[in-house]
């Protein structure tokens, strides 16, 4: 998955944890949510947001030091 992807998820789960809050019902990934499900919520935007930083990571050779 590329970034803006995952950015789209993270932005999505921002806006339903908003929405909870607010009083809202929401409905993720085909779940509908109430304040309740606030901790789920963030869980799954802790994991998206690991999936976008492990994205950002740079990829470069591995360097191995010899004795």
């Amino acid at each position: 998955m590329n970034q803006s992807k995952i950015q789209e998820m993270i932005d999505a789960y921002i806006q339903a944890e908003l929405d909870v809050l607010s009083g809202k019902s929401v409905v993720l990934n085909g779940k509908s949510m109430t304040t309740e499900d606030l901790g789920e919520i963030r869980k799954g935007r802790h994991e998206w947001e690991a999936r976008l930083n492990q994205a950002n990571r740079p990829r470069g050779p591995k360097l191995a030091r010899f004795g």
